[in-house]
């Protein structure tokens, strides 16, 4: 079986990110949604869509996200889109909040063990493509957060959120956190439902991980550790699971000191299991030839 293509390169700079897309050599067609993380208020680590903002117009993206199942600044439409505007992604942007309005996009996970049924945000129906940009960094509960989390986690609806989080015991947003799954179900859960967006896109689908600003918290997290490492560089491919897996072996490859508070966090909420599970379910690879740029 041939090996996925990574693509790869140090230079983090907007022009770097466009460059990438290009090497990847797949053209997004038609309306293309791009999954980026809004950033928690009080957040000092998230990507800012100035940054993005030459990446976005070449493909010409509308900029889309959905609400959280927990409390805070994005989890109820109102909120988050103020927070949009504070950040400065509407000002860039055009953006859509794809759980704005209900019901939740219901899809099937055929060969789900935990989960058979996935929730996003209806407003994905108007999109023929997309392009994830994720901030490779940390997570307080995934272990880390990359490609693989945006498909799930990220796409969900805020009840397909709580979905994920109990491994299919309810989609209430007030009952999950009384209801959280032992954690490999959880990230098992993660893994299939990443698996039905990869489907309903039928593949078209660019990934792009940043790996700047590496903090062991997640963007969601309003008080997060500072980055306890040096930055790495940027990675695209069409594979989510050779990206992730990529982005891991780039971490344990440093020579930085700072990269064993983050592999730390990774390792103790067993975080590459959704690589391994992805990697099993076979809509991506852990193997990868790793292409410098």
């Amino acid at each position: 079986m041939n090996k996925s293509k990574v693509y790869y390169t140090k230079e983090i700079i907007p022009s770097s990110l466009v460059e990438m897309y290009k090497a990847v050599g797949k053209e997004l067609t038609g309306k293309v949604a791009v999954k980026v993380h809004s950033g928690e208020k009080g957040n000092q680590n998230y990507l800012r869509p100035e940054f993005l903002k030459e990446l976005v117009d070449y493909v010409g993206g509308t900029i889309v996200e959905c609400n959280t199942a927990y409390n805070g600044e994005r989890n109820t439409t109102d909120k988050h889109t103020k927070l949009m505007e504070d950040h400065g992604w509407s000002k860039c942007f055009n953006v859509d909040i794809l759980d704005s309005e209900g019901p939740d996009l219901e899809i099937d996970i055929p060969n789900g063990t935990v989960i058979n049924k996935n929730y996003l945000g209806k407003n994905i129906k108007n999109y023929d493509s997309m392009l994830v940009v994720s901030h490779f960094k940390g997570h307080p509960m995934g272990g880390y957060g990359g490609a693989l989390k945006q498909l799930s986690i990220g796409l969900a609806s805020a009840s397909g959120k709580a979905w994920i989080h109990s491994a299919g015991v309810t989609k209430d947003v007030n009952l999950v956190w009384k209801n959280t799954a032992p954690q490999d179900k959880f990230l098992e859960a993660m893994a299939e439902s990443a698996s039905s967006v990869v489907e309903y896109f039928k593949g078209n689908i660019v990934y792009i991980n940043i790996m700047c600003n590496m903090s062991v918290d997640c963007d969601c997290c309003a008080v997060a550790e500072d980055p306890c490492m040096k930055d790495i560089g940027v990675l695209a491919a069409t594979d989510p699971v050779a990206i992730d897996q990529a982005s891991i072996d780039l971490v344990k490859e440093a020579k930085d000191i700072g990269k064993e508070y983050l592999l730390e966090r990774i390792n103790s909420r067993h975080g590459t299991h959704t690589i391994d599970v992805a990697d099993k379910l076979g809509f991506g690879s852990k193997e990868y030839n790793l292409i410098e740029i």
